[in-house]
Parts: structure tokens; sequence; C-alpha cells
């Protein structure tokens, strides 16, 4: 078995064994990973899928922060201002966390474009 096939075989079991938290996504969100993931697996070494791998992966942190973060502030009832004022936190933060995500994949070789792309297919 070659190293790179051990990696996936590890992370699917790492997330399937530990415990998880996980959120709910747009179908579209759910739609653009089935597209970009597929696509990955067929053609590993396309130069392209560096681009649509990070792009996927910052709506996924966005997307992630919505629902951790923003949607209970709103649930809560906490007012407008604040809600204000926490998702102009979030968007800074999620802007520096994509901005150093996209930079480490897009120096990413097909190989481990797969594992990241094996471990986001786990998580589904």
């Amino acid at each position: 078995m070659s190293t790179s096939a051990k990696t996936i075989k590890t992370a699917k079991a790492t997330a399937k064994s530990e415990p998880s938290l996980r959120f709910y996504h747009s179908k579209a969100l759910r739609q653009k990973t089935e597209t970009v993931l597929g696509a990955l697996e067929v053609a590993p070494d396309h130069p392209r899928h560096g681009n649509a791998v990070a792009s996927l992966v910052t709506e996924m942190i966005e997307a992630g922060m919505d629902y951790y973060f923003l949607r209970p502030l709103k649930l809560a009832e906490v007012g407008f201002v604040t809600e204000q004022s926490a998702r102009l936190g979030m968007s800074g933060a999620v802007k520096v966390i994509s901005s150093v995500s996209t930079k480490i994949i897009l120096r990413m070789d097909g190989r481990q474009l797969q594992v990241v792309a094996s471990h986001i297919r786990a998580l589904a």
C-alpha cells in the first residue's frame, strides 16, 4: 500500500472513530463539494484543482463560522449591533484563515490535494 493510500485510510478511520462536531450547509455548497472532489479524484494532477479546492475550503470556513458562531447569536437574540459586531469580527477572521489556507493549498501537489479531498469526504 502506498504512503498516500495509507494516509487517506488513516484520515477516514480517524474521522469515523473520533468525536466530532459537524455543521449543516447549503445544498449549493454540497453540490460544489461533490463537483470539486469528483473532478480531483478523476484527474488529480490537473493544474486548476488547487484553486478549486482553496475556493471550496474558503466557502466551508464561511459556512462553519456562520453555523457555529453567528447563528447562535441570532437565536439568542443578542441584538442587531452585537450581531453586526460579531459578523464583522468573523468576516476578518475568515479572511485571514482563508488567505493562509489558500496559500498552503495552492502549493500542494495532486497527491496532497487527494489527501485533503479524502478528509473532506470522510467528514461528509
